[in-house]
């Protein structure tokens, strides 16, 4: 038996980010990993898909060399060999970071799947899939299967894709993000179920590398927590790029041919069939919550997901749940400094409790959004009144020079106090612009500070400052 100051169940985002601020305090800290540093983030998530969206916007400005001056010779087409490999290295590469950083503050790797006995110990038995060893060995050596205990002990399992009976994912015609990332080659045709950012990314991949794809979406919109505003003109965009999205429409049966599915897609009370060579299932995820044994130790959970606290306490002492687990939004970032308010917490550091309103979100494909805050009708909703300002792309220098200017700011106020409630973004690199917002938002910054901060000539950025004068009529390029 060994024993732990922290035991951390997973080592995604949240885990491996956790693990070392606990070593930092002075924690002795071991992780808990059945298959992969890095979780799916690393490995089959957030950093492999930008690798493939790059490999797509590449080619994107290849084909289109003409309107920025240049003339290539030759066809440009895609390797898909060379960019599913490119995308694997980008993913090895980071998971062998994850164990040099593990190494460098001394927390032990224990491989196995973890199961909770009693409060305060973990069963660690053989993993249900084969473990990847660590690039980087944790300094005791390879550790595995035994009892194991600490003080506190942390749920980071994360999450995995969500099933609809009767259109289970099957690895050859219906995908998951496992299957889409990986492809051996460009299906001609493709039906991606949901319009979420995984749906949407992939949906923008798959465009570019030349598919025809089609987009079904239950909800009225696609990306539904976005702002309507900026749904709607994403879905221009996406009309003018010969992406086919239908809205208000849900997949009622699918059939499996040969090498093809056929779905039938209800809408407006007509069903219709879509015949595509392969399918993409992104319906949301689920926590991973099965043979934990949060059962026999009374945890609470909620729709898939572990019933938490501001500080990631679960309902049994010593036992806390961070990241996709605990619950929505299900984004590494949210997960990262959720482990870090917990572990902080528990080691008696004066933390605030994650506000869930400041964490932003980001969608990859072409163009790029991002929102952070409330979106216009959550504002109006919450019984705000509002300022309410828009810079568009095509007033934008360095958009122009770009060649990137079809997007759009907007930035939400509260009209009594110039409080910041929400900023929402399509365009090009807008996941960068973000945070600026994100900064603004939690340092409670005013209408009138941000419009005298200087910002750069001629950037992107510039048009965050005129969204914030538009919103009170004074916008200077527009």
């Amino acid at each position: 038996m060994s024993a732990y100051d922290v035991l951390i169940i997973g080592s995604g985002p949240g885990g491996y980010v956790t693990a070392i601020r606990s070593a930092q305090l002075g924690l002795k800290t071991a992780i808990i990993e059945r298959e992969h540093l890095g979780g799916i983030c690393l490995n089959w998530g957030c950093i492999p898909t930008k690798a493939l969206l790059r490999s797509s916007e590449i080619l994107h400005f290849a084909q289109h060399a003409k309107n920025y001056g240049l003339v290539l010779e030759g066809t440009m087409k895609p390797d898909v060999k060379a960019v599913v490999a490119r995308s694997r290295g980008i993913s090895a590469r980071l998971n062998a970071g994850v164990g040099f950083l593990m190494k460098k503050n001394k927390i032990d790797v224990i491989w196995g799947e973890a199961k909770l006995s009693k409060p305060g110990e973990v069963i660690v038995g053989k993993a249900s899939k084969p473990a990847v060893q660590p690039a980087h060995p944790a300094p005791k050596g390879t550790l595995g299967e035994g009892t194991y205990t600490a003080k506190h002990i942390i749920i980071a399992t994360g999450a995995r894709p969500r099933v609809l009976p009767g259109i289970e994912p099957d690895g050859k015609l219906i995908w998951t993000y496992f299957e889409a990332m990986v492809p051996a080659e460009i299906p001609k045709s493709l039906l991606v179920m949901g319009s979420g950012a995984i749906g949407m990314e992939f949906a923008s991949f798959y465009k570019g590398m030349g598919s025809d794809v089609t987009v079904v979406e239950v909800m009225p919109q696609i990306l539904p927590v976005e702002d309507a505003e900026i749904s709607a003109f994403a879905r221009k965009a996406f009309d003018k790029q010969g992406l086919k999205i239908m809205t208000g429409a849900k997949v009622t049966k699918v059939v499996k041919g040969a090498n093809s599915v056929t779905a039938t897609v209800e809408a407006d009370g007509k069903a219709t069939e879509i015949t595509a060579e392969r399918m993409i299932s992104a319906v949301g995820v689920v926590g991973n919550i099965e043979n934990l044994g949060l059962e026999a130790l009374g945890i609470k959970t909620d729709r898939g997901c572990v019933v938490t606290d501001g500080y990631s306490r679960t309902n049994v002492p010593g036992i806390y749940a961070i990241g996709d687990v605990a619950g929505p939004p299900m984004l590494a970032h949210k997960a990262e400094h959720e482990g870090v308010v917990c572990i902080e917490h528990i080691a008696g550091l004066h933390v605030h409790p994650m506000e869930k309103n400041l964490i932003p979100g980001c969608t990859y494909c072409h163009p790029q959004i991002a929102s952070v805050g409330l979106t216009e009708a959550k504002a109006k909703e919450a019984g705000y009144a509002l300022k309410v300002g828009r810079f568009s792309f095509a007033a934008n220098g360095k958009a122009i020079a770009l060649g990137e200017d079809n997007g759009l700011i907007k930035t939400i106020f509260d009209a009594r106090t110039g409080k910041l409630l929400g900023a929402h973004m399509i365009g090009a690199e807008v996941t960068e612009l973000i945070q600026g917002y994100v900064v603004a938002m939690g340092m409670e910054t005013t209408e009138e500070e941000l419009m005298h901060t200087i910002f750069p000539h001629p950037t992107l950025s510039e048009m965050m400052k005129e969204s914030v004068l538009d919103a009170y009529g004074r916008a200077l390029n527009a």
